[in-house]
């Protein structure tokens, strides 16, 4: 959180364009630092039985705030300097900091020393990946993107050739090797990539494909996070009590129709026709997303919840780079007119692809609660 909120402040008061980029760097930082912790955080305040309504509320409360920040970008735009979009941060930051260590659970710290071989390891791999694909997708410089995926490939080898044989790598090849949780992995990054697929079309379709303006575009977007929240809150009480595997591909192959639906979209679509199919979208991922993380964090010891927190969020990052690189390919190839559907249909069959690979983990069960005197402990907390 201070990383996050130094990093705001560097962005505010940036003087050129490399510096805010450094800033937003700096702001992912701190960012994984926080998304990764939530997992394990909530696995060790809450027992077993209330997990699923707690990271349905959590999901849900996501929700409500993604659908909430375009409206308030926008209102911040149309008052100020962009660069308040990054000051509005400090008071967050200020009071989280100040709660924090007053709310947050303590936890036993290993004592082995960190790996800094497999962390610089691991840093190189994503690099590599991720811009490497940027400069192919946008035929900036193929040959050096192609090199780079090489590297990454190495960097991948050598990581997990290290970390196989250890008991808790940094890396967390031992959680990859349960089925249920490499499974869930993989139905994370998929749909994460169909996520972000359409996340980043529906701007470019509304104002250039659909001629809306740009206030409208912020409103027809945000029926997208709204049905995210009202669904997560359902799975999540829902998950407590059916196979997560039938949620998660249910709400998947809600999710593609809506998208398939908005590729088919005429011309000629009135507001209200945009509005039902976001919302579609944003339901069948909300619907998803609770029951998968929990599967995701019931699926492993509660001794690596650390490890299973950044997984996921290793996960939906990866997914999302992948589902950037692909918008910037299609729409290098097709005109908008034509790159904006064709995008959403290529989404739409990610999520597909993502709800055949939740299907088979159906021949495989959550572990039984693991260490039930820390489930009784946090049963009392949090009856108390």
């Amino acid at each position: 959180m201070a990383a996050f909120a130094l990093a705001s402040m560097v962005c505010v008061f940036a003087p050129n364009l490399l510096v805010l980029a450094l800033g937003r760097g700096l702001q992912g930082m701190g960012a994984a630092g926080i998304m990764g912790m939530n997992a394990g955080l909530l696995r060790r305040i809450l027992p077993h039985r209330m997990m699923g309504k707690a990271l349905g509320a959590n999901a849900a409360l996501i929700g409500v705030m993604t659908a909430a920040a375009p409206t308030i970008a926008t209102a911040i735009l149309a008052l100020g300097s962009w660069r308040w979009l990054f000051a509005v941060n400090a008071p967050f930051c200020v009071f989280a900091l100040a709660l924090g260590p007053f709310v947050l659970p303590s936890n036993p710290l290993e004592t082995r020393r960190f790996d800094w071989a497999s962390a610089a390891l691991s840093a190189g791999l994503f690099a590599f990946l991720v811009v490497g694909a940027d400069l192919i997708g946008r035929n900036a410089n193929p040959l050096l993107g192609a090199a780079m995926l090489a590297a990454a490939a190495l960097f991948a080898w050598v990581l997990v050739k290290g970390a196989w044989s250890q008991a808790a790598p940094l890396f967390p090849v031992d959680l990859l090797r349960i089925p249920l949780f490499g499974l869930s992995i993989a139905t994370s990054a998929t749909s994460f990539c169909a996520q972000l697929i359409g996340a980043v079309t529906m701007p470019f379709l509304f104002q250039q494909g659909l001629h809306r303006s740009v206030l409208e575009t912020g409103l027809l977007m945000t029926p997208w996070p709204v049905g995210t929240a009202l669904a997560s809150a359902v799975a999540g009480y829902l998950a407590d009590k059916l196979p997560g595997a039938v949620l998660n591909s249910i709400g998947l192959i809600a999710m593609a129709a809506g998208l398939f639906l908005m590729a088919a979209m005429p011309a000629d679509v009135d507001n209200l026709g945009i509005v039902w199919r976001t919302a579609l979208c944003g339901a069948g991922f909300g619907f998803f997303q609770s029951p998968n993380n929990r599967t995701m964090v019931l699926a492993t010891p509660r001794a690596r919840g650390g490890a299973t927190g950044g997984a996921m969020a290793t996960a939906r990052v990866t997914g999302q780079s992948l589902g950037a690189v692909i918008v910037a390919l299609l729409f290098r190839l097709f005109p908008i007119s034509q790159a904006g559907p064709f995008c959403l249909a290529v989404a739409g069959g990610f999520s597909v692809a993502a709800a055949v690979v939740s299907s088979l983990r159906l021949g495989h069960s959550l572990p039984p609660a693991d260490q039930p005197r820390l489930d009784a402990e946090a049963e009392a907390a949090a009856e108390g």
